[in-house]
C-alpha cells in the first residue's frame, strides 16, 4: 500500500462510480461500474467489472482517496487492461496499491517503463468470458475489451465513441495515428460479431453524450449503419 501522501486528496467530494446496468437490463452479469471522467486521461471513462477475486479494471480512473476506498470495498483490482495510451493515467500507483496485472498491447508497453506489464500482440483471453484484442488506428496499440455477458459488451476505449445522437462512431482527430487502419478495425468488429453477440458498447470517452447512461444499446445494429467509405474521406477534427 502506498503512503497516504501518494494518494491525492480532493477539495470537493467527486461523484461516485455508478452501476452501468441494472439487474433487469443485464440479468446474471457481474456488476459493472463506470467512473467519473478522469482529467489525467483527458476526460476518459474507466470501468470496473466486479467478479469476486478477479476484478477487472478497464483504463484508469482518477487516483485519489475516494477511488482507493471504493476499490478496496469491491475487493481490489486483479487485472488492469489499457485500451490506448491516453487511458494510462496513474497505472503505476494502481499497480503498487493492488499488485494487479497490467495488460496492454505490445506496441504501447514501452510507455510504462516502471510497470510490470503483460503485453499481447493480437488478442488475449483474460477469462472465459472476457478477451482483449488489438484495434489499432486511434493509437498504435489501441485495443477493445469484450465481455460476453448481456448479449455482448464491448469496452471500446477511444476506438469508438458516441456522437451527439448517442450512436457509436470512429472519430478522426489531428492526433489519430492511422485513420485507414482504424476504419479497417471497425469493419473487423462487424465481421467478428453479430446482433446476437454485440448488444452494448461502453465507450472510453465522451460518455456525457449518452445523457446519464454509460452504454450504447443495440450497438451492432447502429455500428452496421455506419458508412465506412464516407468515414475514410472525412477530415480530421482540430
Amino acid at each position: 500500500m502506498p503512503p497516504e501522501s501518494s494518494i491525492p486528496s480532493q477539495s470537493r467530494t467527486p461523484k461516485p462510480p455508478r452501476l452501468v446496468f441494472s439487474e433487469e437490463s443485464c440479468p446474471g452479469a457481474a456488476p459493472i461500474f463506470a467512473f467519473p471522467p478522469n482529467r489525467d486521461t483527458l476526460g476518459g471513462t474507466s470501468y470496473l467489472i466486479v467478479e469476486k477475486d478477479r476484478n477487472l479494471m478497464i483504463d484508469c480512473p482518477a487516483w485519489d482517496e475516494n477511488t482507493r476506498s471504493f476499490l478496496d470495498a469491491q475487493g481490489g483490482v486483479s487485472k488492469l487492461a489499457i485500451t490506448h495510451r491516453g487511458g494510462m493515467g496513474k497505472v503505476r500507483e494502481i499497480q503498487e496499491a493492488f499488485g494487479c496485472e497490467v495488460i496492454v498491447q505490445e506496441q504501447e508497453a514501452y510507455l510504462l517503463p516502471n510497470v510490470r506489464v503483460n503485453g499481447f500482440r493480437d488478442s488475449l483471453e483474460i477469462s472465459p468470458e472476457i478477451q482483449v484484442f488489438w484495434t489499432s488506428g486511434h493509437s498504435p496499440g489501441s485495443a477493445c475489451v469484450y465481455y460476453s455477458a448481456c448479449g455482448g459488451i464491448l469496452f471500446s476505449g477511444r476506438h469508438l465513441i458516441p456522437n451527439s445522437q448517442g450512436d457509436p462512431i470512429p472519430l478522426r482527430t489531428a492526433k489519430t495515428f492511422h485513420w485507414n487502419r482504424q476504419i479497417r478495425h471497425v469493419q473487423k468488429l462487424l465481421e467478428m460479431f453479430s446482433s446476437e453477440t454485440l448488444r452494448f458498447i461502453c465507450p472510453g470517452a465522451s460518455s456525457g453524450l449518452l445523457r446519464g447512461k454509460f452504454a450504447i444499446d443495440q450497438a451492432y445494429s447502429k455500428l452496421s449503419q455506419l458508412d465506412l467509405e464516407a468515414c475514410l474521406k472525412s477530415e480530421p477534427l482540430l
